[in-house]
């Protein structure tokens, strides 16, 4: 199993800054999610900002999530 997530802030053009339980920093490019689905809400600058830690991974306040294994392994 991968570290969690213990805190996410938005970044610059729809990255998120993501510190894991082992305590490294990755950045998430979400862009690439942007194109699918219910993910094509997180173009709302207000809903991708909303971004909080949320038992050990991340939420935005309209429910979206994604996976922390996820958000580490495609994380640089």
């Amino acid at each position: 199993m991968n570290p969690r997530v213990k805190d996410v802030k938005p970044g610059e053009d729809y990255t998120l800054v993501i510190t894991f339980t082992d305590n490294r920093i990755k950045v998430f490019d979400v862009k690439p999610y942007l194109e699918t689905g219910m993910f094509r809400m997180l173009k709302n600058a207000e809903i991708f900002n909303s971004v909080k830690p949320f038992m050990g991974s991340i939420q935005w306040n309209n429910g979206l999530d994604l996976c922390p294994d996820t958000l580490y392994e495609e994380s640089k």
